[in-house]
């Protein structure tokens, strides 16, 4: 079945189509809540984040197609307030004065994994582009998502994904050049 005639079902009240959609969409949306993220379990809460609030708006969502652009369209608000929070909570944490503790690094270590710390590289990198211009360059490389698809999820005119994924490409292209220079 499409996500079109599954979205129906789920419409009508429809659990299993539901699961069925979740099963479909779920690692594409857990691997593009990761690169946002750049944290596994932070990702895992998008996912649940981005179906839950999928679910609550099933009698007002209209599927054509795919459903993966309105997921997409969720995860990227879910990602957007995930990373404003976090700010703030850096900005209270840097209010706090500081106490000085042994540094066990062992547990930290011990958690850390080489897919994480690349992925934390990447997105370090492209925190360096405006904000529009990282999300079009993300949804066109990570998410598989033409540009008419992305002007949708983003709500912006495809004019306006065409120039800023040609800008961003420009500056990450640069960046790696000086950085192998």
């Amino acid at each position: 079945m499409t996500d079109e005639e599954l979205w129906g079902e789920v419409r009508a009240g429809g659990d299993e189509a539901f699961g069925l959609l979740f099963e479909r969409h779920a690692q594409a949306v857990f691997a593009y809540c990761l690169r946002r993220t750049g944290t596994w379990a932070v990702a895992e809460d998008m996912v649940s984040v981005v179906f839950m609030e999928t679910w609550r708006k099933r009698t007002s969502v209209r599927v054509e197609g795919s459903l993966l652009p309105w997921l997409y369209t969720v995860a990227l608000g879910a990602t957007r307030n995930h990373q404003r929070a976090r700010k703030r909570y850096r900005a209270a944490l840097g209010r706090v004065p500081a106490q000085h503790a042994d540094d066990d690094h062992a547990d930290d270590v011990a958690r850390r994994v080489d897919a994480e710390t690349r992925t934390r590289a990447v997105i370090a990198e492209l925190e360096k582009l405006p904000a529009g211009d990282r999300e079009v360059l993300e949804m066109s490389a990570w998410s598989d998502l033409t540009q008419p698809q992305i002007a949708e999820v983003l709500g912006i005119p495809v004019g306006t994904v065409k120039s800023r994924l040609a800008r961003a490409q420009r500056t990450v292209r640069g960046a790696l050049v000086e950085e192998v220079l």
